[in-house]
């Protein structure tokens, strides 16, 4: 077997990494996914890994950080979704409580407030019980924390 510096797959195999990594930030997870396709061997994959680490180009807490702004500035998830997706990508406890942490609390609240009343607008059911349980099912469903959801629900849609 040839040493690893000279087989032409693991060049081959690093150059695309290098390129899938530039392009935008990713886990390990994701880095393992796409080193299935080459056919090397757990020990180069490993080796690879290493070196994408080593050269600054995968980073699991910049991964996260910018995962978690982006599902909060652009999907409007709340953290316990974003915790959760974090988690099914096999990142560390720490560097999610990190990344999470990284959010505004004030724009946090901001964000919330505003989907709650954009959705509140967009339910036609008449019945409060209905209306409440609608909403409050919409803002659970992108990871809102249950208590604030519950108390904005009560908030926004009294009982008469």
């Amino acid at each position: 077997m040839k040493p690893v510096s000279e087989n032409i797959a693991f060049k081959e195999a690093m150059s695309n990494l290098q390129r899938f990594c530039a392009y935008q930030e990713r886990c390990i997870l994701e880095v393992q996914q796409k080193l299935k396709g080459f056919g090397l061997s757990q020990e180069d994959e490993l080796t690879l890994i290493d070196k994408l680490i080593q050269s600054d180009l995968l980073n699991e807490n910049r991964f996260a950080i910018q995962y978690t702004r982006g599902k909060f500035r652009i999907k409007e998830w709340g953290a316990v979704r974003i915790r959760g997706q974090l988690r099914s990508k096999k990142i560390a406890e720490d560097v999610i409580q990190h990344a999470l942490d990284q959010l505004d609390p004030v724009e946090y609240k901001e964000v919330f407030d505003a989907l709650a009343i954009r959705k509140l607008e967009g339910i036609k059911k008449k019945d409060v019980h209905q209306k409440r349980k609608k909403l409050a099912d919409m803002l659970l469903y992108r990871g809102w924390e249950s208590e604030l959801v519950y108390d904005r629900v009560r908030e926004l849609i009294p009982f008469s």
